[in-house]
């Protein structure tokens, strides 16, 4: 089992920056991957950035150069800057490794208006 405790989320302004935490803890060893991912309303969830033990970074088309995933051990940060309306959604965190699995965070608010 793998606990995910979420942070940071809020209301933000266009143009503004907030910086998403994510804490696991539980059973984990060895080589994962940890990320957030994002459901805005009335669409699919999809990826944002995710990073391995490794410090291996992937990103989505549309938030590069804008958010920076980083992580210290089992914990992974997602700092946002340059906000747009258009990233308004339920960020999620996300926990894989082949042992114990898939575990998803309960998600935090991110709503980015004026």
């Amino acid at each position: 089992q793998v606990r995910l405790v979420e942070s940071g989320g809020g209301l933000v302004q266009p143009g503004g920056s907030l910086r998403l935490s994510c804490a696991a803890s539980g059973s984990i060893f060895g080589f994962n991957t940890m990320g957030w991912y994002r459901q805005a309303p009335g669409k699919e969830r999809e990826l944002v950035a995710r990073i391995t033990t490794a410090n291996t970074g992937t990103y989505a088309d549309s938030v590069k150069g804008r958010f920076t995933i980083s992580r210290d051990k089992n914990t992974v940060y997602l700092q946002m800057n340059s906000l747009k309306p258009e990233d308004t959604a339920v960020y999620y965190c996300r926990f894989e490794a082949i042992v114990p699995g898939l575990y998803w965070g309960q998600g935090t608010q991110v709503t980015v208006s004026s």
